[in-house]
Formats: structure tokens, C-alpha cells, sequence
């Protein structure tokens, strides 16, 4: 399978005028085409690492499955351009593929212009129920301990990660990926393969606070969002509808919790 990162020749030019040749890693990002019981599904701009946890967390964040049990088989093939990344879900569940397939083709050929679809968009969503034992004290050492588990971005300072962190702010696991999306979507894969639970924890992301990162915690249950960058309006609109705490901008020396 396709490496995470390659190797690629830069020029490093200085301010006083010379250059000298370097080799960097280069974090990898290809076309990963999603087949969904052989219907095409998407196709996402992804890191070719961790892709059956990719597989389930997007299966979740799209609503596709309840439960770990209705994936039934994942499997990752080359393609002249990129990867095809095929999943077979349980026959009960087609209907909800087929649905949105079929919203998804009415987006691409006229945008989000009708009510159905602007519905589609921002999808009701369940309050959270879960919450939170985590003191900002374990916030920030969650952050301090985060760069440790991040050896793609180590290598290639182009990645994102997205890390479950226990109560006390340790961090139990962490996924990596060139999109925040993905990476989160890795990590609740993982955690949906591995059945762990969020435990009085949180979710940490090294990405800014957008609404789709905040859907993607509310449908696992997380009990609380920390990003390291600023959220946008409609994610703090969407965190308060159904009871989400978010932590933002948080940084070594202080963070903000909205509301």
C-alpha cells in the first residue's frame, strides 16, 4: 500500500542570498475513492494511512451505521490515480446508502439551492449525553503530550491529528491525516473498531473548530471538543443546540471555553 509520506527535493534559500539543495518528507495526499456496496459514495483527499479506521468513522459521520457490526468488510486497492477503498455494510442498512447517494448527486449538479437539501446540510442531531470529568488542567496536558503522538507531522509538518484523551489528559490514541475531517473520522473508526468509549474524556484536534468537526463528535457521543484553533459560527451555533462543551483556541499558556 502507498506510503504515508516520500521523500522530495527543495531548494532552502537564505536571506542573504545562497541556496543550498535539501530533501524533505512530504506528507502524502492522493484521491481516495469511496465505494459503498459497489454504488460510488466520494471521493476524499486523504493520507492512504489507517484506512479501515477511515472507513468506519465515515460511515458513522455520514449516518450510514449505528453500530460497528453493520460494516461487514473493508478493503483498500490501488487505482491508477489513487485508492479505491471498498466497504460492504449489512443489507438493512442500503436504504440509507441509496438516499444519500441520491443527495449527493442533486448537490453536485445544482449546490445546496432547495429546502430538501439545505435540510440534508444541517441534519437534526441528538443532544449529547455524555459528559466530561476533565479539569483544564488535564486540557493542557493533553496539548503538551500531543506532538508525541504525531510522527507523521514529525516527519512532515503537514498533517493534523486527532487524539482521544482520558480524563486525567492522557492520551489513549490519536490518528493523523492531511484533512481534520478525516483525521477525526480515523480516529472514531478506531474507536468504534476497538469499542472504547470516551470514558469522562474528550476529543483534542490540532484544527480549527468547524461545523462538521462539531457533528462528527455530537454522532460519537464525544462529551467534549478541544481544538486548537478558533471555531466558526455555525460550529458554536451547533455545539449549543445539542449540549456540546467546546474548548478553542487552546494553546500552552491559555484556552477558551464557549458559553
Amino acid at each position: 500500500m502507498t506510503a504515508s509520506s516520500r521523500p522530495h527535493g527543495f531548494t532552502r534559500l537564505m536571506p542573504d542570498g545562497t541556496a543550498e539543495a535539501v530533501t524533505r518528507e512530504v506528507a502524502v495526499e492522493m484521491p481516495v475513492a469511496i465505494e459503498i456496496n459497489g454504488l460510488g459514495y466520494a471521493v476524499m483527499m486523504a493520507t492512504p494511512a489507517d484506512l479501515e479506521d477511515f472507513a468506519f468513522g465515515f460511515c458513522r459521520a455520514e449516518r450510514l451505521i449505528d453500530d460497528v457490526s453493520e460494516c461487514l468488510d473493508v478493503s483498500a486497492h490501488e487505482a491508477s490515480s489513487g485508492l479505491i477503498l471498498r466497504i460492504t455494510l449489512a443489507d438493512h442498512r442500503l436504504d440509507r446508502v441509496t438516499e444519500r447517494v441520491r443527495h449527493r448527486v442533486s448537490e453536485s449538479s445544482c449546490g445546496l439551492c432547495g429546502i430538501e437539501n439545505l435540510e440534508q446540510a444541517l441534519r437534526p442531531l441528538s443532544p449529547v449525553a455524555a459528559r466530561s470529568t476533565a479539569t483544564p488542567q488535564a486540557i493542557f496536558a493533553a496539548l503538551e503530550a500531543l506532538s508525541a503522538h504525531q510522527p507523521l507531522n514529525a516527519a512532515t509538518g503537514a498533517v493534523h491529528a486527532a487524539a482521544l484523551c482520558a480524563a486525567d489528559g492522557s492520551i489513549r490514541l490519536a490518528r493523523e491525516d492531511v484533512g481534520r475531517h478525516n483525521a477525526f473520522d480515523k480516529l472514531i473508526g478506531a474507536m468504534l473498531r476497538g469499542r472504547l468509549g470516551w470514558d469522562g474524556g474528550f476529543a483534542l484536534l490540532s484544527a480549527r473548530c468547524s461545523y462538521e468537526l462539531v457533528e462528527k463528535a455530537a454522532l460519537a457521543g464525544c462529551p467534549m471538543l478541544v481544538t486548537v484553533s478558533m471555531a466558526t459560527s455555525l460550529a458554536l451555533a451547533r455545539a449549543e443546540e445539542v449540549g456540546l462543551p467546546l474548548i478553542v483556541l487552546a494553546r500552552s499558556d491559555a484556552v477558551l471555553r464557549s458559553g
